[in-house]
């Protein structure tokens, strides 16, 4: 019964295209006539998913580019949209972004970056061309026309105060962490990763000398940590109950709490390898009031986070139903799923 509904679903979507000229077999989908072949289609995706842990069949491969090519028409319509707004990003944008990603590297080791993804410089040029379109045209429409007024903020206030009390100290802190372990799942700028306890030692050990140097702790982070977990923030832990320390380990609460605001640890061996913690302030326990700055700045980025995400989603499904959009893969998937319950 189910796989009769399934198939005469599948055959009403092809009754309604079925009257329609047969597209090009190398077009993929068409965004306001505009293509996106298949070409372009496989291209990203060797990108995305280039060495998988376990190679994929071929229905989640064909799943995944269905994702993956909605996500390719989503990002058209918004660059059509910038473009008919004349939002495009310009070379100087994507020059300053592209040496800005490559800051951080070597230019051989750049080269290899890429290398691993499958792609090339003018790949990547193109890719930070419509990322940067597509956020200078959400700016301008959406982010740019948020406001917050101090009755907003106030009304947060009262309605989460307990969010504001705490009910033990807090420590902000981050953490650089090497392991000994070989781990595919390390993901920092260098691509850095010890392959075991006597390179862990060696890596931990040069980190900590650029430490003392002076170099700044958030950008050692991103380039050598090999927790995945906060590589992308600079390896910052958030807030951290003190309690929450204790349970850990006695001997590690006693250490941080040894550790002035400002200032990072030596190195500290653990179960999971070797880390150096950073302090950046202390919280006291209870209740922090409406008129602490900090307060206000996190009561402010929570209520524009909130709006932006909202009018953001409203403004992608009204472009979307303003847009002409044929997905020739979703089409080609249901006539094959058809064919074979016939």
């Amino acid at each position: 019964m189910h796989r009769v509904s399934l198939v005469a679903a599948f055959g009403g979507v092809l009754l309604l295209t079925g009257c329609k000229p047969a597209p090009s077999p190398d077009l993929a989908a068409s965004v306001n006539g505009r293509p996106i072949n298949y070409a372009e289609l496989d291209k990203q995706y060797q990108i995305q998913f280039s060495n998988p842990a376990t190679p994929p069949n071929e229905d989640q491969v064909q799943s995944q580019k269905l994702e993956l090519l909605k996500s390719m028409i989503d990002a058209e319509i918004m660059l059509q949209r910038a473009e008919k707004l004349g939002l495009m990003a310009v070379e100087a944008d994507v020059d300053t972004k592209l040496n800005e990603m490559k800051a951080p590297y070597t230019q051989e080791e750049f080269q290899k970056q890429l290398a691993n993804q499958k792609m090339t410089v003018d790949d990547l040029k193109s890719q930070l061309r419509r990322e940067l379109s597509i956020q200078k045209l959400l700016n301008k429409e959406i982010t740019s026309n948020i406001t917050i007024s101090d009755a907003d903020v106030r009304e947060f206030y009262n309605a989460n105060k307990g969010r504001f009390n705490l009910p033990e100290p807090q420590i902000h802190m981050a953490q650089i962490l090497v392991t000994p372990f070989a781990d595919s799942n390390v993901r920092n700028l260098k691509n850095s990763k010890a392959q075991n306890d006597q390179e862990a030692v060696k890596k931990i050990q040069m980190i900590e000398a650029r430490l003392r140097k002076g170099e700044d702790f958030s950008m050692l982070a991103q380039n050598f940590t090999e927790d995945p977990n906060t590589v992308s923030s600079g390896g910052d832990l958030g807030f951290i109950p003190e309690s929450s320390l204790e349970k850990a380990s006695p001997e590690l609460r006693k250490l941080i709490l040894s550790i002035q605001p400002g200032q990072h640890s030596g190195v500290i061996k653990t179960a999971e390898g070797y880390r150096i913690f950073k302090v950046f302030s202390r919280e006291p326990a209870g209740q922090r009031e409406l008129n602490d700055p900090r307060v206000q700045q996190e009561i402010r980025e929570t209520l524009v986070s909130r709006k932006d995400q909202l009018f953001k989603a409203a403004y992608f499904e009204v472009a979307r139903n303003e847009t002409k959009v044929e997905n020739f893969l979703a089409v080609k998937i249901a006539a094959a799923m058809a064919q074979k319950g016939k």
